[in-house]
This record gives structure tokens, sequence and C-alpha cells, in this order.
């Protein structure tokens, strides 16, 4: 990228995926003009988003979270990665743009299950879709469902050569299907069908076991000081 950007540094906050280490992030500026063609260049360089925000990790002494992306025309599934699709064949899954009352239900339902005292407050539904939704993205809301039954939600950021996984929340007592394993295949196969290059999968904390399955999309590339390189 030629254009100069201006980067807000962040309150530096206890992390989320380290114990006893602090985080910080430097955040673009809200002002820049953005779109999914320039999201995608700032993804290249281990930029994300969270909501309409574009950040990246800024701490002054650690480098463990690292840019993870897989190239998907080199994925191949393992076993537990095919026997993941073969278990939840029974699921439907479709794609709209927005999100509504059901997914906030599903949402609450996850945090208060799976991340409860992490910081976010699953009663807050403005908080909910301030930090999924993006006014200048093109993003997706990919359902899976058993039945009529919501089941699991991956937010989706659709880009010209790639897919972005956002987030996912799924339901708690559906725990055994391991339905973000299950969305991110999915993210694959659809970006390998549409012709894209790459799926972003985020931060990468090879140390931390909130981030191990991302270590299991193999080969998976992360970026260091010398670029992209495969990690795994």
């Amino acid at each position: 990228m030629s254009e100069q950007i201006r980067l807000l540094l962040g309150s530096a906050h206890a992390c989320g995926y380290l114990a006893g280490r602090e985080a910080r992030s430097a955040f673009m500026d809200p002002n820049a003009n953005l779109s999914p063609e320039r999201y995608a260049e700032l993804l290249q360089f281990g930029f994300r988003r969270s909501g309409a925000y574009v950040y990246r990790p800024a701490c002054s002494a650690c480098t463990a979270c690292q840019p993870a992306r897989v190239a998907v025309a080199s994925f191949v599934p393992s076993r537990a990665q095919t026997r993941c699709l073969k278990r939840n064949a029974d699921l439907v899954l479709t794609q709209g743009r927005a999100l509504n009352d059901e997914h906030f239900a599903l949402y609450r339902r996850y945090l208060s299950t799976r991340h409860a005292g992490g910081g976010m407050d699953p009663n807050d539904p403005v908080a909910f879709h301030q930090f999924l939704e993006c006014p200048w993205g093109e993003m997706q809301v990919w359902d899976f469902r058993l039945g009529s039954r919501l089941v699991a939600t991956a937010i989706v950021d659709a880009l010209p050569d790639a897919l972005s996984a956002v987030y996912t929340f799924f339901d708690p007592a559906e725990r055994a299907r391991s339905l973000g394993t299950l969305a991110v295949l999915h993210q694959i196969q659809q970006a390998r069908r549409d012709g894209r290059t790459y799926l972003y999968l985020g931060y990468w904390v090879e140390a931390s076991s909130k981030m191990a399955y991302k270590g299991r999309f193999r080969p998976l590339q992360v970026l260091g000081a010398r670029g992209w390189n495969v990690a795994v």
C-alpha cells in the first residue's frame, strides 16, 4: 500500500490468550476511507476488523499473536476434520446478510456458557451488532440449522480474493459437533469454489489452548518479519 495509514494506539489491558501478559492494539484512524478492496490489502499486512474498526496487535514485549490464513487450494482435511464433516451432514447451511433476534439469542447462550467473565456482555444487543457488523464491508451471515433450529452462526467477510472468518458462535449443547471447526471447513470449501486464494483466520497464538484449533488447518500460513510463511 502506498498511502500512509494513521494509527491510534489503544490502552493496555489484560491479554485474553496468555495469562499474566498485557495486550495492546493499534487502530486505524476511524475516519479513514475503507472498502472490501482496501481491507483485503490490510489483511495482507496483519490487520483485522472488530465491527467497523480495523486494528493489529501492538504489544511492546510480545509477538505471540500471528496473523494466520489458509491457502485454500493446498488444504487437505485431516481424518478428524473429515469425520467432523460427516458428523454434521444433517445440518443445513444458509447464507444471509443480516443479524436478527434469533442470532442474538444464540450469541447470549454461547457467551454465557463458553466465555463467561470474558469481558463481553451477553445481554447487550447494541454491543452485539457493533462487534460483528461493518458498514463498509461485505458481511455474510452463515447459519447452520438442525431442522428449523439454529445451532451455529458464522460471520464471514467476502473480499475480492479471500474470505475472512470474523466470528463463530454456537449452541453450547452441541459442543460435540465441533461447530467452530465445521464453519472453517465450509469457509475453505466456499473460497475454493469461488476461485478465491485464501481464508483468513485472524490471529493464531500457538501457546493458547483457545487458538489450538487454527493450527489444525494445514498448511497454515502466518505473517512474520519476513512475510507470510507456512507455520504448520
